[in-house]
């Protein structure tokens, strides 16, 4: 089914993304993960590519595997990386042959090695270019990622904003988050993409806290601000692990229902391939039920609205 049209039919929508494992431990790993996380009953869940689209044979592997051993809606994610036109149309056909209905559209990063982003002879330049493809001539929901710090390469959040408008008119039906720690980022993104005219829904992506080295090195990659108080209390766990992962999940559970209670459409959680985390936090969310008591149920995720304005369907 298209994610699409899972959004629209109201309610929160939790899905889980995962990437593709490179030794046999790691495939146990991510084996365990799913026989745990199948049970929250996901709208569906994503599988990334690895750097350099490394792993673009695996991940549509992947992909396949999950909607036919467990009955679940899968997403690849696809980028412009190390291809020309032609075998990302091959690879399109295949994913479509395949039963999949959905795709993450990216640009991609550069080759392991190579820090600054060239486009491959005959390929893309741009994932609106990629966007444009797909939404022409196949079937797929296509989503995109959005950046509520802005992309660590652009020049400006007006500049980021403007090429993720052009984005969404070439054919995104749907929108995922970086991750972010700070949900005010969020919220201004959120006001400052609906005043541009982006009306599609906007998924947070949360990343729960499990390790502070870890998550330093990952907010530093995507551009994500770690708040003071946040790294105070981080800083105050030092050494203990435990204590970093039992802080990590209370502080995303809270993050996600402040999220859902303000009519987020939903949580994409990056789960590292990983349950406990996330089993913990989407269980509580689920037994707390936070959108229910929503002021403005539903109301961010409406083109017209603002925090904490109701929409005009409220």
């Amino acid at each position: 089914m298209r994610i699409d049209q899972i959004l629209a039919r109201g309610g929160p929508v939790f899905s889980f993304e995962f990437f593709p494992p490179k030794t046999p431990a790691g495939e146990r790993n991510l084996e365990a993960a799913l026989a745990e996380l199948v049970k929250l009953e996901p709208a569906f869940v994503s599988v990334t590519y690895g750097a350099g689209g490394s792993t673009r044979e695996k991940t549509i592997e992947i992909v396949k595997q999950i909607s036919e051993r467990y009955g679940l809606e899968a997403m690849a994610h696809f980028t412009c990386v190390a291809a020309t036109v032609p075998e990302l149309r091959a690879t399109l056909d295949e994913m479509h042959a395949a039963g999949i209905d959905n795709v993450l559209a990216l640009r991609g990063d550069p080759p392991a090695g190579q820090e600054t982003w060239t486009a491959t002879d005959g390929g893309f330049e741009y994932s609106r270019e990629l966007v444009e493809m797909i939404a022409s001539d196949y079937p797929f929901a296509i989503g995109a990622a959005c950046f509520p710090e802005t992309h660590v390469h652009a020049t400006s959040p007006e500049e980021d904003l403007e090429h993720l408008a052009e984005k969404v008119e070439a054919g995104v039906d749907f929108l995922i988050t970086n991750l972010f720690f700070d949900n005010d980022a969020y919220f201004a993104f959120l006001k400052r993409a609906r005043g541009v005219g982006i009306k599609v829904p906007i998924i947070p992506g949360i990343m729960p806290i499990t390790g502070v080295g870890q998550i330093e090195r990952m907010a530093k990659k995507c551009g994500a601000s770690i708040p003071p108080d946040l790294a105070r209390e981080l800083a105050a766990r030092g050494e203990d692990e435990e204590a970093v992962r039992d802080f990590g999940v209370a502080y995303a559970t809270l993050q996600c229902a402040e999220l859902l209670a303000a009519g987020a459409p939903g949580i994409h959680f990056y789960t590292l391939n990983r349950s406990p985390a996330t089993r913990a936090i989407l269980s509580a969310l689920k037994l707390a039920r936070p959108w229910e008591r929503a002021v403005y149920p539903g109301s961010i995720s409406s083109p017209e609205a603002t925090r904490g304005e109701p929409s005009a369907a409220s």
